[in-house]
């Protein structure tokens, strides 16, 4: 599956190749701040047990994986820069019962694209995508969820600006334990 370029944004699946990439995202304690309290990932990590997660879900045919997001030359200010990522994987997918019509969608962005409409640009090209390719496949999509801690008012915003709503307060098992989360939806 391809993305077209968005008005700032190009898109392309991220791979065992893009490990310093998501070392270098996963360095700043503000990112990761709501991730796991702001702990920096180490290379170790990234390459033992982040790409090979990723990697248990991606399929570039159903656009499933992690699209590294990288500003076009012409955004003057970032240049052709890796910025960060959209996830997509089906919703509940490290359960016995993962929904593939509901995907996942989630982000991480450097610091310096905050506040710019990247995320909620990067993850709107990202889904109508989806929708355009599954219409063509036969499996349709029905809803867009995403979750995100309470307090990250940021990405509620992102969901809020892609038309999604709150659901409810659930938890979502993570490798540091169980963590409450928010879950927002939208129907396609």
């Amino acid at each position: 599956m391809k993305i077209a370029d968005s008005q700032r944004l190009s898109f392309e699946m991220i791979t065992e190749q893009d490990a310093q990439l998501l070392y270098d995202l996963n360095l700043d304690p503000e990112v990761m701040r709501y991730i796991n309290g702001g702990k920096p990932s180490t290379m170790a990590e990234i390459e033992d047990y982040f790409i090979p997660r990723i990697q248990g879900f991606s399929n570039s045919d159903t656009g499933w994986g992690l699209w590294k997001v990288t500003t076009l030359a012409s955004e003057s200010d970032l240049g052709d820069t890796f910025i960060g990522w959209i996830l997509v994987r089906p919703m509940d997918f490290y359960t016995d019962e993962p929904k593939h019509s509901d995907l996942e969608v989630g982000w991480r962005f450097a610091q310096a694209s905050w506040g710019k409409g990247y995320a909620t640009e990067a993850a709107k090209a990202v889904c109508n995508a989806l929708v355009k390719q599954s219409s063509g496949n036969g499996k349709a999509i029905t809803h867009f969820s995403a979750i995100a801690d309470p307090n990250n008012k940021g990405s509620i915003n992102i969901m809020t600006k892609l038309g999604m709503e709150y659901i409810k307060n659930t938890s979502v098992d993570t490798p540091e334990g169980e963590v409450e989360v928010v879950l927002y939806r939208m129907a396609v």
